[in-house]
């Protein structure tokens, strides 16, 4: 039930990132270009999925555990250490440059786009060479 409620979960992300256009690396670039032509319409999707973040969170707040696992799986970390402030500003380089992040790549990978795949490629050898040297804390 678990892999069924996940597999839901990232369709309706999918789904949800292909009609916003997060696919699109334009449109995400022009949301990110304060100073020339400005595309708000990315606020709006990232506003929308705070309101609906919000109403799920109160709705399990104070619960003992999810429905279907043993208790939730929440991050221990508290401080802003290297690996984050650098893991941060690499995520951020990479989208301001080509207008993807992880999520939206993925779901774009069905465009078939060289240029997505190619993205997505060197996203996962990042994740490779990051688990094999991380940096020290």
């Amino acid at each position: 039930m678990q892999l069924i409620i996940a597999f839901v979960a990232g369709l309706l992300m999918s789904i949800g990132i292909a009609v916003s256009m997060m696919i699109d690396p334009a449109k995400v670039l022009a949301f990110l270009d304060l100073s020339g032509n400005w595309d708000p319409s990315l606020a709006l999707v990232m506003a929308a999925a705070l309101a609906v973040y919000s109403v799920g969170f109160r709705l399990v707040r104070g619960k003992p555990a999810p429905l279907l696992a043993e208790k939730f799986q929440l991050p221990t970390a508290t401080k802003l250490d290297k690996p984050i402030l650098i893991g941060a500003a690499v995520f951020g380089l990479g989208w301001g440059l080509v207008g993807y992040c992880p999520g939206p790549a993925l779901a774009a990978l069905s465009s078939g786009s060289f240029a997505t795949l190619s993205f997505v490629l060197a996203m996962v050898v990042g994740w490779y060479l990051a688990r094999k040297w991380p940096l020290p804390h």
